[in-house]
């Protein structure tokens, strides 16, 4: 599994409001989520009326996959009319080295000791067998 981030800066010079910045980022948004099947957010710059900073997800079991994506989201924005592209960033991990963690961000356990085991009693599959990481 590849997971990718990719942020990118939209410029909107013509832009007097939020609200016509606002037309400009759904318009995006929604665009790039149609056309290649990736998450998008606006993530930074909320209160800017002519800058709008802009995330983009994608996962795929392959990195050429994710950056074939990003590579033609990228080329559709610099072709926008309505906005110039900005600084971008791009980062493709591998899953592999994404560090799991059963520790929620208050630092405290996400399942407590009777929950996991619930959990794996659960499972649909043959009782004999064992997931991995169960005690």
């Amino acid at each position: 599994m590849h997971v990718g981030v990719l942020q990118f800066e939209l410029v909107i010079p013509w832009a007097s409001s939020l609200k016509d910045k606002r037309r400009v980022v759904r318009s995006v948004r929604d665009r790039l989520h149609r056309e290649h099947l990736v998450s998008v957010a606006e993530v930074g710059a909320l209160d800017s009326w002519r800058t709008a900073i802009m995330g983009v997800a994608c996962v795929s079991g392959s990195a050429s996959h994710v950056s074939g994506v990003f590579d033609r989201v990228l080329d559709k924005m610099t072709a926008l009319p309505d906005a110039h592209l900005g600084e971008v960033s791009r980062q493709i991990l591998r899953g592999e080295d994404l560090e799991a963690s059963d520790i929620g961000e208050d630092g405290l356990p996400l399942w407590t000791e009777e929950e996991r085991r619930e959990a794996l009693s659960d499972d649909d599959g043959d009782p004999g067998e064992r997931r991995e990481g169960a005690a």
